[in-house]
């Protein structure tokens, strides 16, 4: 009868976190809806409701078997077990989306989604988390990654980099002699709600990932693995509040929530290692790299309208190295495996990525024209204006 008991517990648990992981849809979405410019809202929305449709189908008919070999799980339902793997793989493809958002189309997109989700996330989870067809060559990762700092977030970091390479800037984002035109947000109540979501998300994400919560030890491992989650949002959105302040005397709402999503990413590779006090750290140092790395990017010419570059590739880099240098459970971690692990994934991510965007973008042109770019893709790509009433900025 306890095993039942346990298998109920874990299963309905994973149920709730896939649940708090789905909020995370409308995160990216409320996210980067509120900061793209009104003419494109549509377009960001139908794409990310596209992304959690097509990947979530892709992975069902595909993707997962290729992670993780087929249907099964110990200890809770399968049925639960693949629910709350099914509940990330579209995140990937958000983190790439947002950051190619107002000049990217929404059907390549929708393409890449299906790649993406049916073999290129799969197999970067079978090597890290799944069956391992790596197993017993030079090149078996040892990386240990909770929740992602590496598999999710810096893979989807790895593709959106590819796909700004190919897709370029906004019109007007860089001039000619090396400036650079700021390109306000739209609604930073809409924008302040997405990162909200992701945050109470994350709690899904990382604490669904302990895996077991229906014995005492499973239980507090799952309660100190949120706490720690929060902690490094805390510490990231402080840290960049502080630093924003020095730097400009400005206190920037947008920064401050990119700098809480960097401490959440950074924490993703182990928050159930640390005592309570080292994600401060962690995510204090998450924040400092946010408002570094957007000013690094924008001075390669790199655009990237939510920083998603900073937040989710630089910080899921940040997050895994950190495990190897402060965690304090886990005997066989160390920093050597995490390096490698960092490495392969960012070689296979990235060129993998940019090989299949450069194939679709000859086909099917993932950028939209300058004309579609300047009336905006929602009135091109969706025929639906989400401000119909307000006169357009171009």
């Amino acid at each position: 009868m306890g095993t039942e008991i346990s298998y109920v517990i874990d299963t309905l648990y994973a149920i709730f976190a896939m649940t708090l992981i789905i909020f995370m849809v409308p995160g990216f979405a409320m996210l980067e809806a509120g900061i793209v410019r009104t003419k494109n809202v549509t377009a960001v929305l139908t794409i990310n409701t596209l992304i959690y449709a097509i990947a979530s189908m892709a992975f069902l008919l595909i993707g997962y078997k290729i992670a993780f070999g087929g249907f099964g799980a110990e200890g809770m339902s399968q049925w639960a077990a693949f629910l709350f793997q099914m509940a990330f793989v579209g995140k990937v493809v958000n983190i790439m989306s947002g950051g190619v958002s107002e000049r990217a189309k929404v059907v390549p997109l929708a393409i890449f989604t299906i790649i993406m989700a049916a073999v290129l996330y799969p197999l970067v989870v079978n090597v890290t988390w799944g069956t391992n067809l790596l197993e017993g060559t030079v090149l078996a990762l040892s990386m240990y990654d909770l929740a992602g700092s590496t598999v999710i977030h810096s893979t989807g970091g790895w593709a959106l980099l590819a796909a700004i390479i190919i897709i370029g800037a906004r019109k007007g984002r860089y001039t000619k002699n090396g400036g650079i035109r700021v390109i306000p947000a739209s609604n930073i109540p809409l924008l302040t709600l997405g990162a909200f979501l992701l945050w109470i998300g994350w709690f899904g994400f990382n604490g669904g990932s302990v895996g077991s919560i229906a014995s005492k030890e499973g239980a507090d491992a799952v309660a100190l693995t949120i706490m720690n989650t929060n902690t490094a949002g805390l510490a990231g959105a402080i840290m960049v509040a502080v630093l924003m302040y020095i730097k400009y005397k400005k206190l920037d709402i947008t920064m401050i929530l990119n700098g809480a999503l960097g401490g959440l990413v950074a924490i993703t590779a182990g928050p159930d290692l640390y005592d309570i006090y080292t994600p401060i750290l962690i995510g204090a140092i998450g924040g400092a790299i946010v408002v570094f790395g957007v000013t690094f990017f924008d001075k390669l010419r790199l655009d990237d309208p939510v920083g998603a570059l900073s937040v989710h590739l630089l910080n899921g880099i940040w997050g895994t190295l950190a495990v190897g240098i402060f965690a304090v459970n886990g005997s066989d971690i160390t920093f050597m495996g995490q390096v490698k692990g960092i490495v392969l994934v960012a070689i296979f991510a990235f060129v993998t990525s940019y090989i299949v965007l450069f194939i679709i973008n000859k086909i099917i042109p993932l950028r939209a024209d300058n004309d579609e770019e300047m009336q905006g893709l929602d009135v091109e790509e969706c025929g639906i204006e989400a401000y119909p009433e307000f006169k357009r900025a171009f």
